[in-house]
């Protein structure tokens, strides 16, 4: 640190470095697993609009394009949601905020059916991301509570139950728009919404904050956390660009699917999650593969297989076989990096978990936006090939920037 570090940032790396391991609740099997299953089921939220947007352009007599907004919307309120209540994780009792945040959730999945109008869909939609951030607590808070060598494997389970959650929901999304309308899905939400704060309320132990300082200098460390660790930029560049990319192909599936030569629904482009289902099994491997392989090697061989997913959907991509190997090479690929991703920032041990996957988060969400406003453009001026491309260069400047730094020496903490 240099003379110049302001009182606020030293005050800020203090309290990260606060830990509060005594009296830590222990994270038993019980408990990985209702938090694996609230992490998979409240992470679909943001999802079961993709397959649905076709139903929902008709319901409303708009465009694709114009309908396409909604889950671009529902990704930017997801990054803003991370951004601004996700770090009070830090300061805040973690139980008390996650079941506040429940009847946010509630109240954002009511607004989607009952909006009357495209702009008030949008608002709904942003809303519904900006309130389904609790998975995004309930991973730091498994990085806390699990025993130094059960870290990854703990965190690959529920990163496990988040990758389904976001494939199923498509799946069950899809099925259940094709028979009973696109709105049903979200009042099955509600209900699951209602039964999983009434188990969290009951079995989520209270742990108590890291953080001493109020909420502006919570959301400065922010700032010093991102400019002083390395480990946690590089991986958030690699999670955005990553992500900007597989957003790009789901978006624009169910369109994709919905012209020659396939002329398929909802329910054909929801039951691709089953496929994409694969690259979930492989986070809960992810703890002993670390063990024997570099985290460096995990993330270039997730990388690659990223590339391979889309040069397959450029030469395969107008048959089922092609669209089904690049579907389980993209959504494996994605969950190793990202798997990988967190390990590599939560082994810094700041004291500061629910901050630094803010950062980290927030560029994935961030990037996840991006690719979902490129993809809309990208298919309305040169459809799937367009999309292909998109995701093509996004995966090229990951490998880039993976093989231009992160080999390179840097500090991983700040003293």
């Amino acid at each position: 640190m240099t003379n110049t570090t302001t009182i606020a940032d030293t005050a800020s790396v203090r309290d990260i470095r606060i830990q509060t391991e005594q009296h830590k609740p222990t994270l038993t099997a019980p408990l990985l697993w209702l938090i694996t299953l609230a992490t998979g089921i409240v992470v679909g939220n943001n999802y079961y609009n993709q397959p649905l947007l076709g139903l929902m352009a008709e319901d409303f007599h708009v465009t694709e394009t114009t309908i396409s907004t909604i889950a671009m919307l529902t990704q930017i309120g997801f990054a803003m949601g991370l951004l601004f209540i996700v770090p009070l994780g830090d300061m805040l009792p973690r139980k008390k905020l996650i079941l506040s945040i429940f009847i946010l959730i509630i109240s954002s999945l009511a607004g989607m059916v009952l909006s009357p109008t495209v702009p008030w869909l949008y608002l709904a939609s942003f809303m519904v991301g900006f309130s389904s951030i609790v998975p995004q607590m309930l991973v730091p808070l498994t990085a806390e509570l699990a025993r130094p060598e059960k870290r990854n494997a703990s965190i690959g389970m529920v990163m496990s139950g988040l990758l389904l959650g976001i494939l199923l929901s498509r799946v069950a999304a899809g099925f259940v728009g094709d028979l009973w309308g696109w709105k049903v899905i979200y009042y099955i939400a509600i209900g699951c919404m209602i039964c999983l704060m009434l188990l969290l309320a009951v079995k989520l132990p209270d742990v108590k904050p890291t953080f001493n300082g109020n909420y502006g200098q919570l959301m400065h460390s922010l700032i010093h956390l991102t400019k002083t660790q390395p480990v946690l930029r590089l991986a958030a560049f690699r999670g955005a660009l990553g992500f900007a990319g597989f957003s790009a192909f789901w978006i624009t599936l169910v369109f994709h699917l919905q012209e020659a030569p396939f002329h398929a629904g909802s329910a054909v482009a929801g039951s691709f999650g089953l496929i994409g289902a694969v690259g979930a099994l492989a986070a809960s491997a992810m703890g002993k593969i670390t063990a024997r392989v570099s985290t460096y090697t995990i993330i270039l061989l997730a990388i690659f297989l990223l590339l391979g997913s889309w040069i397959i959907f450029y030469f395969g991509g107008y048959s089922y076989i092609g669209l089904i190997l690049g579907v389980i090479l993209i959504d494996l690929g994605l969950q190793v990096m990202h798997v990988s991703n967190q390990s590599s920032f939560f082994a810094l041990n700041l004291g500061a978990t629910n901050r630094l996957n803010t950062v980290y988060m927030f560029s994935y969400f961030a990037g996840g936006s991006f690719g979902s406003y490129l993809a809309s453009q990208a298919w309305h001026y040169f459809q799937w090939n367009g999309v292909v491309c998109t995701g093509l260069t996004c995966t090229l400047l990951v490998l880039f920037a993976h093989l231009r730094y992160a080999k390179r020496k840097s500090p991983e903490s700040v003293v």
